[in-house]
């Protein structure tokens, strides 16, 4: 499922919105309290003006037995409608029952080739964030 907030920005658009989309994705889908354990790739392609129109995106694209990732892509949207991505971020949240303890969630149902292919990209990144977190960082 894709969520989708619509605001009028100003120029610092604040970093918490992001994490509020993906927390927002993420509980819908746990159907658990979530919280946030890493952000990847936090960057930002163009920036926000006063006045323009900011819509923000996420979607789960991996789900592990207790954790799960969600994209966040944030767009500026003019007045005819068409979106300008500005955007895309990668959390990982972690579901949790009711003493805080990370719990099971539910799997990811993957219905196209477009959620496959992101996916096999969420299982590399999480390769990633592993090794790094083996050598320390």
């Amino acid at each position: 499922r894709d969520y989708i907030i619509t605001v009028n920005s100003t120029v610092d658009m604040p970093k918490e919105w992001l994490d509020e989309v993906a927390g927002l994705v993420g509980r819908r889908h746990a159907e658990h309290n979530i919280t946030t354990a890493s952000v990847d790739n936090l960057r930002f392609i163009h920036g926000v003006y006063l006045d323009e129109v900011v819509v923000v995106i996420g979607k789960a694209t991996y789900v592990g037995k207790t954790s799960m990732e969600v994209r966040v892509d944030t767009y500026v949207e003019s007045k005819d409608g068409m979106r300008r991505p500005i955007n895309r971020a990668y959390f990982t949240m972690v579901a949790l029952d009711e003493k805080d303890k990370p719990t099971e969630i539910p799997g990811l149902l993957i219905e196209t080739e477009e959620e496959k292919w992101e996916w096999d990209a969420a299982k590399k990144r999480r390769e990633m964030r592993m090794k790094r977190r083996e050598e320390g960082f």
